[in-house]
């Protein structure tokens, strides 16, 4: 059977990496459509085999992305449409109605009063509403999402929790890839190193380790992504006297060698709707600091991670943080329990349910 994902768009981003390791994963053929920005994980997709379809949107409106979409579906024969992130979730769900497929959602991005960084308003609760009657079932990456569903008004029953999940081996720490990432970077093996993973954006406060790090003589911060907010991070670095200790990567495809690099995680942002990449960097051995991570709320505190309540706590953690020396940890159980595989087999087991000729040889 075939199974048709909408996307927004195929930028860096956790939503789109979490489609990138779930597609290989899924006993159904499947085929990505993306409505704007095809990046570097579109290129990550295609070479492990699936076709992605581009079609382009001229803007938030452009309802001319429904037609175009309904014959996408009828003429690939799908059976089953599954959308990810605000816009593909809007859109794809009126075109598998029109298109008569049913259709699933998985909700990545829905914070407390913002989705996709963005303030929410009555018309994008109404429209998001409005359009998630016309598909099967939302999947919520997390008990917090699950949460502000049902705030929203979403039912129960038309609500189900499969959590985010990593492949554990792709952020394996290599003591080799360590030492020529640091080469390739001019940071010499003795110097400390602070990282942060994630699109810059002024939400995700990257800004917060710009500002720690004249407490933190000798240390160099390495920010992994790209976004709108680099200019502004650049900027502060420069007004504290720091530029020379800051490095941006820019989008990029992989992430192993960077965290391989590290000697100490942070994820500042405040809001998160499940912290997929405090998980990566406990993948990799490393110690991580969080303000936010809704995958860690119910699991025991560990020797791996700190939650930072304040801002002003920040300095003192990654301080702590850094007394380690840079060794490497155990991974921690929970990881485990987040792996892919898990994740991938629940969706398939949704998809039974709701299109019972997708799991059609599915093995139970």
């Amino acid at each position: 059977m075939r199974v048709l994902h909408v996307i927004t768009g195929l930028d860096a981003g956790g939503a789109e990496h979490q489609l990138r390791l779930l597609l290989p994963r899924l006993p159904v053929e499947c085929e990505v459509v993306t409505l704007s920005h095809p990046g570097v994980v579109a290129g990550a997709i295609r070479a492990g085999g699936t076709v992605v379809h581009e079609l382009t949107m001229r803007g938030n409106r452009d309802v001319t992305v429904v037609p175009r979409l309904v014959r996408l579906i009828r003429r690939g024969g799908f059976d089953l449409v599954h959308t990810h992130l605000y816009r593909a979730c809007v859109y794809g769900r009126v075109a598998a109605r029109l298109a008569g497929v049913p259709a699933v959602a998985t909700e990545h991005s829905l914070g407390d009063g913002v989705i996709e960084g963005h303030r929410t308003s009555a018309g994008v609760r109404a429209l998001y509403l409005t359009t998630e009657r016309l598909g099967r079932m939302t999947i919520a990456v997390s008990g917090a999402v699950t949460g502000r569903l049902l705030a929203w008004g979403v039912p129960a029953h038309r609500i189900t929790v499969i959590p985010n999940g990593i492949d554990p081996g792709e952020f394996r720490f290599d003591p080799r890839l360590r030492d020529a990432t640091r080469a390739e970077l001019g940071v010499t093996p003795d110097v400390p190193v602070v990282g942060a993973v994630g699109r810059m954006v002024a939400g995700k406060r990257f800004d917060l380790l710009v500002q720690a790090l004249p407490a933190l003589p000798g240390t160099v911060l390495l920010l992994v992504g790209g976004g709108p907010a680099v200019p502004a991070l650049r900027a502060c670095a420069t007004r504290l006297g720091v530029a020379d200790r800051v490095i941006i990567t820019g989008e990029t495809a992989g992430t192993r060698e960077w965290y391989c690099a590290m000697d100490l995680f942070v994820s500042p942002s405040p809001r998160e709707t499940f912290g997929l990449t405090v998980l990566e960097a406990l993948a990799s051995g490393l110690p991580a600091v969080y303000a936010c991570c809704p995958a860690l709320d119910d699991v025991p505190a560990g020797g791996s991670w700190r939650r930072i309540d304040r801002p002003a706590a920040l300095p003192g953690a990654l301080a702590a943080g850094l007394d380690r020396g840079g060794a490497r940890l155990p991974v921690p159980a929970v990881v485990g329990h987040y792996d892919i595989a898990r994740a991938a087999r629940s969706v398939a087991d949704l998809y039974q349910r709701i299109a019972p000729r997708v799991g059609e040889g599915i093995a139970p």
